[in-house]
């Protein structure tokens, strides 16, 4: 009797079964002219590592789409990209597709498939890809049908699904958690005899529910505990070592002895400790990703962007939050503030930095007609729009997450988990082997033992769960109290702050609350004249000067306006030169004259002095309260300002070395890379206008914001104005929520000293095992909900 043996031959591209139709090229199987063919422009574009991260990491291209022509409609590309000019062209696409490193990989490598395209950036977990092309090169049909070829087609629809999209295709971290959680129950039901004890004549259930729990192991590990595992042997690949790896080497140690014991009959095994590690650490990634979602999508611009924009109607200008900004409504965007939401330009001289958006920092010119895409911040004067598109809910954290902004990590403060990470696997190692070459001369079996006992009872879960859910709590806490940080490495970030620096107007004083008084014998036309180009900025002394001259008139006509960071306004308004500004802008004069707890803004009307402005400075709630911060941190003053106000500061900053005036924004730059020189960790305070470059260059940069459009995306933190007072609490705060990670990793290093005891003898049984790691992961878990909202009390901040 003859056996004929059918071989099957799997695709190389995408693993599917090749059948009769075969292709090859050299020793390597398509099952389709589409997987071929992406195998032979991934190899020409020396992209054949693609293959490496994973086996059969593409999707089959067997099925063919051309229906692809309505992406060169122009009205469909204005709905679907988020930017366009002559060059550039950004639009984010949402590909259901992306499931491994290889995805990712490749997808941050078109640029390679095609130098038309510039720059490509992966965010794994909304399964997004944003993608920045040169539109005279290729056509954004042309980018689909080039992520078509490849097996990455994207999930297009005219409803803006990148934008809505946020949780409508989730993974399935949930369902992992349910079958864990599932197993660890019954699995923990069924080793309770073995915990108590079999009599006798019921010996034959131990040898039963043995192997029923044998049975749990399988889709607790290679459904629910697999991406632990896969992510450790990457990293191995990759020449990285990463929490995963002990966490994937306790998994797979745990899961062979357990199936060696039960099978010899030599022991009950680990089963109850393999489920709930994996159930723990799946509540733990759970919780970090919720953490994740609340800072990508919950906190949208309604959330931490308290800022309004002038809306101009019949009945004159009023501030309107973003959230109510509608379709159709003409808005006002003043010198320096950032355009909201997609809007054709009806009047005024737009020159719009785009940097926030495409990296590029030279200002375009926008002529009348023209659409200014969201996110560009005004250059020049004050520009009336009419709003096209609805302001996006993420569009503006995007925006602030944006790679252009992002620090280089090798400035960041390495967080705890990453100092951690470093050492604890070869301690681990290093214990485990160690209790095994101590018994392999005298006992080989015990030797063994020892080993995997170590390598289960070390298991990093604690770690792995103190930072999630510590910095989950942190976060909600600084939101409630309107401190709303970039990311949750930043509580660390500020934690380790040692010098904090402040920018006074605007920050330390409050945008609306000087008294003005006016030196100068000014017609109403002047006034009205100097009103219109105070109109045209967004500078807190601008803002005053327009609230005490009243709205200009709409007769006056702003023909040049040009703003200079720091030191003053140059405009003409219906022929009339008008220079506003510090008195060395104004009269050459090294200081403004006297002055008193105040500024003076001095004015030149047809190259003829006018007098000034005298304005009185009101300070924020709590300002005089910094100097208790003087014992544990330097404090500095930075104001681009003159020195009238020495006095009345010097009892917070000191008089000596403390206060710098009439800094330029390049002076604040300076000055914070010369700190940091130095040593120092510098947390930078500034209102986002002219401290731009200083928050992006220190350690800490804290955008403090009001009731305007003026946040920078270089900050890595936004503090609404009314608490600041609050700024000694977030800093002890900050430390405290270190503390807590401290605390609960030396908790867990008790824990694990205590198994470790049991582990080096080889003598650890499954009960100890089975009640350790629960408590250990519940005791962590409960240590730090409790303690960070316990020291959030203690600093008042509930």
């Amino acid at each position: 009797m003859s056996v004929i043996t059918l071989d099957t031959t799997t695709c190389y591209h995408c693993g599917n079964d090749c059948g009769n139709d075969q292709f090859s090229i050299g020793d390597k199987d398509f099952c389709c002219h589409g997987c071929k063919e992406v195998y032979s422009i991934l190899s020409k574009s020396g992209l054949g590592n693609y293959y490496c991260y994973n086996d059969h990491p593409g999707a089959n291209r067997d099925k063919e789409d051309n229906r692809l022509d309505y992406l060169l409609e122009p009205s469909i590309v204005k709905d679907l990209v988020e930017y366009a000019d002559d060059n550039i062209t950004i639009v984010t696409f949402y590909i259901p597709h992306i499931h491994c490193s290889s995805c990712i990989w490749l997808l941050e490598q078109m640029n390679r498939l095609n130098p038309a395209i510039y720059f490509s950036r992966v965010d794994f977990l909304r399964k997004q890809v944003n993608i920045r092309f040169n539109s005279k090169e290729i056509t954004l049909k042309g980018v689909v049908e080039l992520l078509v070829l490849i097996g990455y087609d994207p999930l297009i629809s005219l409803q803006d699904i990148v934008k809505k999209q946020v949780f409508s295709k989730k993974d399935d971290l949930v369902r992992k958690i349910a079958v864990a959680g599932f197993c660890f129950g019954n699995v923990m039901l069924l080793s309770f005899p073995e915990y108590l004890g079999f009599s006798a004549h019921d010996a034959s259930f131990k040898y039963f529910f043995g192997w029923l729990n044998l049975l749990f192991t399988v889709p607790v590990t290679f459904y629910s505990g697999l991406g632990y595992i896969t992510s450790a042997y990457t990293s191995l690949r990759n020449k990285v070592l990463t929490i995963d790896f002990p966490l994937a080497l306790g998994i797979v140690v745990l899961f062979v002895r357990s199936w060696a014991e039960i099978i010899t009959n030599t022991g009950a095994g680990f089963v109850d400790t393999l489920c709930g590690l994996i159930f723990f650490l799946l509540i733990g990634k759970f919780v970090q990703r919720k953490t994740y979602y609340h800072l990508s999508f919950e906190r949208d611009y309604r959330s931490f962007f308290p800022v309004a924009v002038q809306v101009l109607d019949e009945n004159g200008e009023k501030h309107v939050p973003l959230s109510d900004l509608q379709v159709g409504q003409r808005i006002r965007i003043r010198h320096q503030e950032i355009i909201p939401a997609d809007a054709i330009l009806l009047k005024g001289d737009a020159k719009v930095d785009f940097s926030f958006v495409t990296g590029e920092s030279v200002p375009l010119n926008k002529t009348l007609g023209e659409v200014i895409y969201a996110g560009g911040r005004q250059m020049a004067g004050a520009i009336e729009l009419e709003v096209v598109k609805p302001v996006s809910q993420s569009y503006l954290t995007r925006l602030w997450n944006n790679e252009a902004f992002t620090r280089s990590q090798d400035d960041r403060v390495e967080t705890f988990n990453q100092k951690m990470s470093k050492y604890f696997t070869a301690v681990l190692l290093a214990v485990a082997f160690g209790s095994f070459l101590y018994w392999m001369p005298s006992d080989m079996h015990r030797a063994i033992a020892s080993l995997t006992a170590v390598l289960i009872i070390a298991c990093p879960c604690a770690l792995a769960l103190s930072t999630p859910f510590t910095m989950s709590a942190a976060l909600g806490i600084f939101d409630r109290n309107f401190f709303y940080l970039k990311n949750a490495a930043v509580v660390e970030q500020i934690a380790a702050i040692d010098t904090l620096v402040f920018d006074k107007t605007g920050t330390i004083s409050v945008a609306g609350g000087g008294n003005v008084s006016l030196e100068s014998d000014l017609t109403m036309y002047e006034k009205d004249a100097v009103s219109a180009v105070c109109a045209n900025s967004s500078h807190p002394l601008s803002q005053l000067i327009c609230q005490y001259l009243g709205e200009a008139s709409r007769g006056n006509f702003v023909e040049f306006y040009n703003e200079v960071a720091g030191k003053g306004i140059t405009a003409q308004v219906n022929g009339k030169a008008i220079k506003l500004g510090s008195a060395k802008f104004i009269l050459d004069a090294g200081d403004g004259g006297s002055g008193d707890n105040g500024s003076q803004v001095h004015i030149l009307i047809d190259e003829r002095y006018r007098g000034y402005f005298a304005i009185k400075h009101q300070y924020r709630q709590g300002v005089y309260d910094m100097r208790k911060l003087k014992p544990d941190y330097k404090l500095f003053l930075l104001s681009g300002d003159h020195n009238h106000e020495r006095a009345n500061l010097s009892t917070v900053f000191g008089d000596e070395g403390g206060m710098f005036f009439q800094q330029s924004p390049q002076d604040k730059l300076d000055f914070i890379n010369k700190l940091q020189q130095q040593g120092s960790k510098v947390m930078m305070l500034g209102d986002g206008l002219n401290d731009s470059g200083a928050l992006k260059q220190s350690d800490a940069g804290i955008a403090v914001t009001d009731n305007v459009n003026n946040f920078s995306p270089g900050s890595d933190a936004i503090l609404d104005g009314r608490s600041l007072a609050k700024l000694p609490s977030f800093l002890k705060f900050s430390k405290d929520a270190l503390r807590v990670i401290y605390a609960s990793f030396c908790i867990s290093l008790l824990y694990n000293l205590i198994g470790l005891s049991f582990a080096v003898t080889g003598k650890l049984s499954p009960v100890i095992a089975a009640i350790l790691m629960p408590i250990s992961t519940v005791t962590i878990i409960s240590f730090t909900s409790i303690a960070t909202h316990l020291a959030a009390k203690k600093r008042k901040l509930l």
